[in-house]
C-alpha cells in the first residue's frame, strides 16, 4: 500500500487515465437507437429533427445528386415530402454494422416508405460519435430499389 501522502496524487492519476479511456465504439444498438429517433421524427412530420441527426459536415448522395449541407438536405426533403401523404410511414432495417474506428461505423440497411405509392431502397451510412457522445450521420448514400 502507498503511504497516505502519495495516495491522493495516485488516485488523481488513476481518475485522469480513466477519463482518457478510448470511446466505447459504435455498435448495432447505438445505430438502432439513432435510426429509431430519425424514424420517429420523420413519421411525426418533423423533418428538421430528422435532419438534425446529420453531422454539420455531412454528405448525402441520392437520386438527385450530392448534397453537402444539412440545411440543403432539409430543403430537399421539404420540397420532396411536403405533407403526410407524401412522407408516408418510414421504417428501417439494419442489415449490417461494421466498426470503422473507435468512434465510427459503416451501416448497411434498407428503408421502406408505406404510402399510396410505396417506396423502398437501400442505404450505406457512415456514422460518427460526436464530442457529446451522440451519433451523427457523416455520409449517407441512399438508392431506390429497382421495380420488380
Amino acid at each position: 500500500m502507498l503511504p497516505l501522502r502519495t495516495s491522493g496524487p495516485a488516485a488523481l492519476a488513476a481518475l485522469v487515465l480513466v477519463g482518457c479511456a478510448a470511446p466505447h465504439g459504435v455498435d448495432r444498438s447505438d445505430v438502432a437507437a439513432l435510426l429509431e429517433r430519425q424514424r420517429g421524427a420523420w413519421n411525426r412530420g418533423d423533418l428538421a429533427t430528422f435532419v438534425g441527426y446529420y453531422h454539420p459536415e455531412m454528405t448525402f448522395l441520392g437520386s438527385s445528386g450530392l448534397t453537402r449541407k444539412p440545411a440543403d438536405l432539409l430543403e430537399h426533403y421539404r420540397r420532396s415530402y411536403p405533407d403526410a401523404a407524401a412522407r408516408g410511414v418510414l421504417s428501417f432495417d439494419i442489415l449490417e454494422v461494421r466498426p470503422a474506428g473507435a468512434d465510427q461505423a459503416l451501416v448497411l440497411g434498407s428503408y421502406r416508405i408505406d404510402r399510396a405509392a410505396p417506396d423502398s431502397g437501400y442505404f450505406t451510412l457512415l456514422v460518427v460519435r460526436g464530442a457529446d457522445g451522440g451519433l451523427r450521420v457523416l455520409h449517407d448514400h441512399t438508392s431506390r430499389a429497382r421495380a420488380k
